[in-house]
C-alpha cells in the first residue's frame, strides 16, 4: 500500500523524486532477475559442459563420473522451473550433452545397461532441444556400446539412425556415426557396407572444419578418426591399413589418454595374431594390460583383451601369462 501510495504521488508529480527511485529500482530488479538465470545459470551450464567435453586428462573414469553426476545434483532443480523457450532449449541442450557425456564414461567402465539408460536420457533432452545434430551424436554414442558389447547388429542400427539424423552435410556427429558404423558392420562381418562406411567417413574427415575437429568429446578430430578406423581395418583383417592408422593415432594421441593408448595397442595386437604372429600378440596384449593403474583395468580394455586371449590357440606361446595378468586384475 505505502509503495502504491508512492507510485501515484510520483504520477501526479510527473514522475519525479521518491516514486522514480522505485519504480527505477523495481525495474531493475526485474532486469536482474531476467538477466540472471541466463548470466549465472545457462551460461555456467553451457561452460560447465564444455569443460567436461575435454575429456578425462589423465584423470580415472570413475573420478569423472562421480563430478558429472554431483553437477546434476545442481542441474536438476533448473529443470523444474518455467523457462523462456529459448532458455529451457540452451538447458536441454546442456542436459543432452552432459547425459551423453555419463553414458561415454559408464560404457568405458563397462556398464553397458547403465549406459543404455543414461543415453535415452540424453536423447530426450536433445530431441526436446530441437539440435538434430546432438541428437545424431547421442545416438552414435550409444552406438559404441552394443558394438563393444556383443551386439554389432544393434549398433549398426542405432549408428545408421545417427547417419539419417546428421544427414550429408560434413560435421563431427555425421563422421562419428559413420565411423561407428563401419566397426559394426566389420565386426558383423559385413565388409562390403563396412568399407562403404569407412569411404563415407573419409570423405566427411577432409571436408571438417578446425572447430568441428576439435579434440573434445563432441568433436571429431583426426586422432579418434584413426582410432575409429584401426577397429574397422583391424576386425576386417585389413592388417597393413590398420597398423598404418594404429601408428598415425599414437602420433596423436595426447601423454595421458592410458585408455586411448592400451585400446590402440590391443587392435595391433590382434593385428599381429591376424598375421600368425601369437606370441608377439600375447606379450604385447599382456604388458599393456598389465601396465595400466587399476582404475584402467575394467570395462572395454579388460573386454577387449580378454577377446584376445579367447582368440588365441591354447600352445600360443605366453598365453598363459596373459590369462594371469588378467586374473591379477580381475
Amino acid at each position: 500500500m505505502k509503495r502504491r501510495a508512492v507510485l501515484r504521488g510520483a504520477l501526479a508529480a510527473g514522475m519525479a523524486g521518491p516514486g522514480l527511485a522505485a519504480l527505477t529500482t523495481t525495474r531493475n530488479d526485474i532486469d536482474a532477475a531476467l538477466a540472471s538465470e541466463r548470466t549465472t545459470d545457462l551460461d555456467h551450464w553451457e561452460s560447465t559442459a564444455e569443460r567436461y567435453g575435454h575429456g578425462y586428462h589423465g584423470q580415472a573414469p570413475a573420478d569423472v563420473l562421480w563430478d558429472l553426476v554431483a553437477e546434476f545434483d545442481d542441474l536438476k532443480p533448473l529443470l523444474t522451473r518455467p523457462h523462456r523457450d529459448a532458455d529451457r532449449s540452451v538447458l536441454t541442450h546442456v542436459t543432452g550433452q552432459m547425459a551423453g557425456m555419463v553414458a561415454i564414461v559408464l560404457h568405458d567402465l563397462g556398464q553397458h545397461r547403465e549406459s543404455h539408460r543414461w543415453s535415452a536420457t540424453a536423447a530426450r533432452a536433445a530431441q526436446e532441444s530441437g539440435d538434430r545434430l546432438l541428437h545424431a551424436w547421442v545416438l552414435a554414442r550409444e552406438a559404441m556400446v552394443p558394438l563393444n558389447y556383443g551386439a554389432a547388429a544393434v549398433s549398426a542400427r542405432l549408428a545408421d539412425r545417427a547417419r539419417h539424423l546428421a544427414g550429408s552435410t560434413p560435421s563431427a556427429p555425421a563422421a562419428l556415426a559413420s565411423a561407428v558404423a563401419a566397426r559394426a558392420y566389420a565386426v558383423g562381418g559385413d565388409r562390403q557396407r563396412a568399407l562403404e562406411a569407412v569411404a563415407d567417413v573419409e570423405r566427411l574427415a577432409e571436408r571438417l572444419t578446425p572447430q568441428q575437429r576439435a579434440d573434445t568429446w563432441f568433436g571429431y578430430p583426426l586422432q579418434k578418426h584413426h582410432v575409429h578406423l584401426s577397429q574397422a581395418f583391424t576386425h576386417l583383417g585389413e592388417t597393413r591399413r590398420a597398423y598404418e592408422t594404429q601408428q598415425a593415432a599414437v602420433a596423436l594421441t595426447r601423454t595421458p589418454s592410458l585408455m586411448t593408448r592400451a585400446l590402440i595397442t590391443i587392435d595391433e595386437a590382434a593385428c599381429r595374431a591376424h598375421d600368425g604372429d601369437r606370441a608377439t600378440a600375447a606379450a604385447l596384449a599382456a604388458r599393456v594390460y598389465g601396465d595400466l593403474p587399476e582404475a584402467y583395468r575394467t570395462g572395454l580394455t579388460r573386454t577387449r583383451t580378454l577377446a584376445l586371449y579367447r582368440s588365441l590357440p591354447h600352445d600360443t606361446p605366453g598365453r598363459m601369462v596373459l590369462a594371469d595378468t588378467l586374473s591379477a586384475a580381475g
